[in-house]
């Protein structure tokens, strides 16, 4: 099997049995790997349960004692897509702010397009998210516009967590010197794969507010991506990045 979405979780369960659900009826065969941080409302019982019924072989778990953090759940998620030897790894929320219809889009600008790294880009055609409050759209777009002027990056969407990767990024990067938890894991992973000479393709997408559960973002989240831009730009000019194969 040679696709599979990393979906991040703690209490889901309003969202999670629809989005494994939706990922699973799509043309192209998918599956999806729940790294859930000990989710108190019984998360894990309904993704164990579409594992032993209608999904066995097709959807997996890893469990983790509390909330680790953003990056470290993916980073977990990649090592184990590694390991099992899956040719393109997707970051994806589970709370249908991604529209899983678009793992199509941005496996087609990996697996056809040339693309190493496929972003779902919010802003890459105009500002295309629905629902958030106008502070937040603002803050997500102009925090943008500030990663991509720091480090130089001719990426509209730098905080996006809706990817395709190729497996061969993930073998490249360094997983081990990621540093950031919260969203600015987003921004480091996406310089990483800059630095080491990978293509990067924006793939325009509507980003959808959710509905059902609570939020993770905090004003928190955006201030340690603002200030670890800072960091990441300095670490940068010293660092030597292994290089994509040719």
């Amino acid at each position: 099997m040679e696709r599979l979405v990393i979906i991040p979780t703690y209490n889901e369960k309003e969202n999670i049995e629809a989005i494994i659900t939706a990922v699973m009826q799509l043309p192209l065969e998918f599956h999806v790997l729940v790294i859930d941080d000990g989710s108190p409302d019984g998360t894990a019982a309904i993704v164990k349960r579409l594992m032993s019924d209608k999904f066995a072989g097709k959807v997996f778990i890893v469990e983790r004692e509390g909330k680790q953090g953003l990056g470290t759940a993916y980073i977990a998620g990649f090592r184990w897509a590694i390991e099992h030897h899956y040719d393109f790894i997707f970051e994806m929320d589970a709370d249908f702010s991604h529209d899983p219809k678009d793992l199509l889009k941005l496996y087609k600008a990996c697996a056809e397009e040339g693309a190493d790294v496929a972003i779902g880009s919010r802003y890459v055609s105009g500002v295309n998210v629905v629902n958030w409050p106008m502070g937040r759209v603002l803050m997500s777009y102009f925090a943008s516009k500030y990663v991509r002027f720091v480090l130089g990056v001719d990426i509209h969407d730098t905080t996006a967590g809706f990817i395709c990767y190729r497996r061969e990024v993930l073998e490249t990067i360094e997983l081990d010197k990621i540093r950031f938890k919260g969203y600015a894991f987003q921004i480091e992973m996406k310089f990483t794969a800059y630095k080491c000479g990978f293509v990067i393709k924006e793939v325009p997408i509507i980003f959808i507010n959710r509905v059902l559960g609570t939020s993770k973002m905090s004003g928190g989240i955006f201030s340690e991506a603002l200030l670890g831009v800072i960091r990441l730009k300095i670490s940068s000019l010293t660092r030597k990045y292994p290089k994509k194969s040719e």
